[in-house]
């Protein structure tokens, strides 16, 4: 029984991803020609980097999914650190969950750890902003 209701909460999980505009990276290719297209366009990106024992990383997938709801105009990406070892060390991620805030391909602010309130400050923040290359 144990299994079945692991199994459901997965299907639920990979629902609330499917219909938040939360994109899911499990390819590193895929993500570097995502990102590289993603230097031509002033929208932030806010990549949440996260893995599936992680607790806080959990904890945040509602919040996350409640913003990629609200800043349509902001792209939502989350990527597990496992899966994608080498994207997270590009990125020098060491804890999750780490959130990187990226605009026309550089990096603009990183938060670490499951504070709601300062990622929500920081998309604020910059989703507005035009920066220069």
């Amino acid at each position: 029984m144990g299994a079945e209701f692991s199994a459901f909460q997965n299907a639920n999980r990979a629902q609330a991803v499917k219909n938040s505009q939360v994109l899911e990276f499990h390819s590193s290719t895929e993500w570097k020609a995502h990102f590289e297209s993603s230097k031509e366009t002033s929208k932030l990106m806010v990549i949440d980097f996260s893995a599936s024992w992680c607790a806080p990383c959990r904890s945040m997938e509602p919040t996350i999914n409640g913003y990629a709801s609200k800043y349509t105009d902001v792209e939502f990406i989350k990527i597990d650190v496992d899966e994608l070892m080498d994207v997270a060390q590009e990125f020098g991620v060491q804890a999750m969950p780490t959130f990187i805030l990226v605009k026309k391909g550089k990096v603009v602010d990183k938060i670490t750890g499951a504070r709601k309130e300062e990622l929500q400050n920081k998309i604020e923040k910059h989703r507005g902003y035009s920066y220069c290359a």
